[in-house]
Parts: structure tokens; sequence; C-alpha cells
């Protein structure tokens, strides 16, 4: 059973996402939990001016959370009749990512599915600051949906990798099952102008190959200096349907995660995002 959650604003960009999760694996048996975090939506409030108006806004916001999260699983269930899915719905009072990572926790959540922007976020920034902090934080794989995006099948993945940082076994078979499902094909780039692999980089490479048996694998070489230029190229020159990366300490994705850099790859890459959490769980 294939556990996912996807956290919700109300947004349409957060309805695509969900969207995506019932594309993406509708060949598995999931459990996918809609998740609203609303204490945000309860502080901010003009009127909260005394601490005995807390508990009426508190009520108040988790009644209406709960109606419109009915509403999404409605139209969801109506959209994508899949007998191989169920739905919870979660209305919780607390922070986006502390909410997030106690549900990915309790359940032991195989993925979580986002938008990449939220409703309030500055159109002019890639990532909002809620979803850049799921992708830095939250300790099991994270795939960002970019806005408006259409579905496509991730029939073309590019997985860019030193073939250094760890992988995990899990997160690879949920990649592993992915590309099954579609059998895709994952691009294995590798980004530097020294294209001679140590022995342990060749070892990690068959690791790679060991643990995604399902997917066609073709494994390539780039002398590019800028990986956010080698990156965006081949996004481009091979039409590719999905962005993987590890998330590890002094990894590409610990420099990307920067705003700046953020912004300068965030004008090409309009495609789902899948981040492999390197972190114990």
């Amino acid at each position: 059973m294939r556990k996912i959650l996807v956290p919700t604003d109300f947004s349409e960009n957060a309805f695509n996402a969900l969207k995506y999760a019932c594309h993406v694996f509708k060949y598995e048996k999931s459990e996918i939990f809609i998740m609203h975090a609303y204490a945000d939506e309860v502080y901010q409030q003009d009127k909260l001016t005394k601490r005995s108006l807390l508990d009426e806004l508190k009520e108040e916001t988790f009644r209406k959370s709960v109606t419109r999260l009915k509403g999404i699983l409605t139209e969801i269930k109506h959209l994508y009749p899949n007998p191989q899915h169920s739905y919870k719905t979660v209305a919780a009072f607390g922070s986006l990512i502390d909410e997030v990572n106690d549900l990915v926790n309790q359940e032991n959540m195989d993925v979580v599915v986002m938008a990449t922007r939220g409703e309030t976020n500055d159109r002019s920034l890639t990532f909002g600051s809620n979803t850049l902090q799921v992708l830095k934080y939250i300790s099991c794989p994270v795939l960002a949906i970019p806005e408006g995006y259409s579905y496509h099948a991730p029939k073309e993945v590019l997985f860019p990798t030193n073939y250094l940082a760890p992988y995990k076994r899990r997160e690879l078979k949920l990649l592993c099952e992915m590309s099954g499902s579609f059998r895709s094909t994952i691009h294995m780039l590798y980004i530097d102008p020294i294209k001679k692999l140590t022995l342990r980089q060749e070892d990690n490479q068959q690791f790679l190959r060991e643990c995604l048996p399902k997917a066609k694998l073709i494994f390539e070489t780039t002398g590019e200096k800028d990986k956010t230029i080698a990156i965006t190229k081949y996004i481009l020159h091979n039409d590719i349907d999905m962005l993987v990366f590890v998330n590890s300490r002094h990894s590409f994705l610990e420099d990307m995660l920067s705003q700046s850099t953020l912004d300068k790859i965030g004008l090409h890459i309009k495609i789902p995002f899948l981040v492999l959490q390197n972190l114990f769980r």
C-alpha cells in the first residue's frame, strides 16, 4: 500500500498537485491523505485581539477546513474513480511544516506531493516558502508540481548525480515502481569536467542499476562546469518529464535550494521535481 500525503491550501495549484498524484500512482494501490494545516489562518485574522477569541476562531476555521476538504474529496473521486485508491482528509491546527512532518512520521508516508507555490506566494519565485521548507527538511521524498503543469506520463526522467551521495533503497524503490509503471527511461547524468569515475563511484553506479531494474537506464556524462546550465540544456534537448535529485549535505540540491539559484533554474524547469531525502527514518 503506497501512502501519499498531499497538503492543500485549497488553491488551484494544490488541487493540480493532487490530480498529478492520482495520475502518477494510478497503477498502485494507494492511500492518499489530503491535509490542510490552518494555524496561520487563525493567527493572521484581524479580529484575533484577545485570547478569549482564540478557541472560537480555531473551531470556526476547523469547521470551514473540514467542509472544504470534503468538497475536494468529492471532486477528486468524481474526476478519478480509481478502485485502487482510498482517501483520508486531515484538518490540523499547526504550521504546515510541523503537521506534514508529524503525519509523515505517524503514517510512515512514502511520498509528499505538493505544488511548488501556494496561493499567496510571490509569483516571481520558483518555490514558495512552505514548499522550500518541506523540500529541505521533511524526512520522506517530496514530489513538487509546477504551477499550471499539465500531466504527462513520466516517460523520460532525469537523475543528475555525482555517484557519491548516499542512496536509500526504500526511496529508490519508489522511483523504481514509478518508472516500471510507465516503462520509463531514467537518464543518469554525471556532471563533471573529470569524466573518469573512481572505484567508489563505479560501485554506487552499480548499486543504482540493481535498485532500478524496472527502468531503462542511460548513463550520460557532461563536462559542463555550470550544473544549472547542464541540467536545463539536458531537459530541453531530451524532452524530460521529471527531474530527480537526492538531498544530502553539500549536494548540488543543497546549493540549488538557495533562492537565487532557484530563480535562475526556475525560468527553464517547468516539470515535476522529485527530491529523494537522505535522512534517517
